[in-house]
């Protein structure tokens, strides 16, 4: 069993940068990719970014291309979200998830291949 816990988020200006980690323990970390994805109430979560197993290979949304990263520290069981340049469309729950891939490029998008979740954190950007 993999737990996940990401930091704290914050209420932060447009424009301004944060940077969102997301700590695993439970299991062996470097098995996992790891996914970012928000969420806004009513809607459904939507894809962020991920990175395989490795942290060689990344993919990110639309929306996010460009302005945020996603990297992996295997020795410390951690994964971050560097967000640049955000903007009030934004504002979401983020979470992470981890899950054992066999198609890192067609399963990374997919909510339903990711087979554990933080608990999420709110991420405010103020216009």
């Amino acid at each position: 069993q993999v737990q996940l816990v990401e930091s704290e988020g914050g209420l932060v200006p447009a424009g301004d940068s944060l940077r969102l980690s997301c700590l695993a323990s439970g299991g062996t970390f470097n098995r996992y990719a790891m996914g970012w994805f928000r969420q806004v109430s009513g809607k459904e979560r939507e894809f962020v970014g991920a990175i395989d197993y490795s942290g060689s290979t990344t993919k990110y949304g639309d929306s996010v291309k460009g302005r945020f990263t996603v990297s992996k520290d295997n020795a410390k069981n951690t994964v971050y979200l560097q967000m640049n340049s955000l903007k009030p469309e934004d504002t979401a729950v983020y979470y992470c998830g981890a899950g054992v891939f066999y198609d890192f490029a067609t399963q990374a998008m997919g909510a339903l291949w990711y087979d554990y979740w933080g608990q999420g954190t709110q991420v405010t950007v103020s216009s």
